[in-house]
């Protein structure tokens, strides 16, 4: 099992997950993170961390979020890694609670 950023990190990018992941299985988009499948213990630290809520294990990933854990594995074999906390976005608390939001994904 591994875990999964889901849409609530869509347009808040904040990486406090970044800084506790012990194997820096954390990827980074314009707008988003992933983690990558193959590099993810399942150590759960990140989930903690994540103030928006937005990591599962994939067992648990929402029905309606199923679809992260197919575009987390693609995407974390695209981009780069991150391994160190960086600031959110700056717009990140007004995108907090925003739902539905799959659409402002920028790759």
């Amino acid at each position: 099992m591994t875990y999964v950023v889901t849409e609530s990190c869509i347009k808040c990018k904040y990486t406090d997950c970044v800084d506790v992941c012990p194997v820096d299985c954390f990827r980074e988009g314009p707008n988003f993170l992933v983690i990558d499948p193959d590099e993810c213990i399942d150590c759960t630290l990140c989930v903690a961390e994540c103030p928006v809520e937005a990591i599962y294990a994939e067992d648990d990933v929402p029905e309606d979020q199923r679809q992260f854990i197919a575009l987390n594995a693609e995407l974390s074999k695209i981009w780069d890694p991150i391994i160190e906390k960086k600031d959110a976005l700056p717009d990140a608390d007004e995108w907090a609670s925003v739902t539905d939001k799959l659409d402002k994904l920028e790759r």
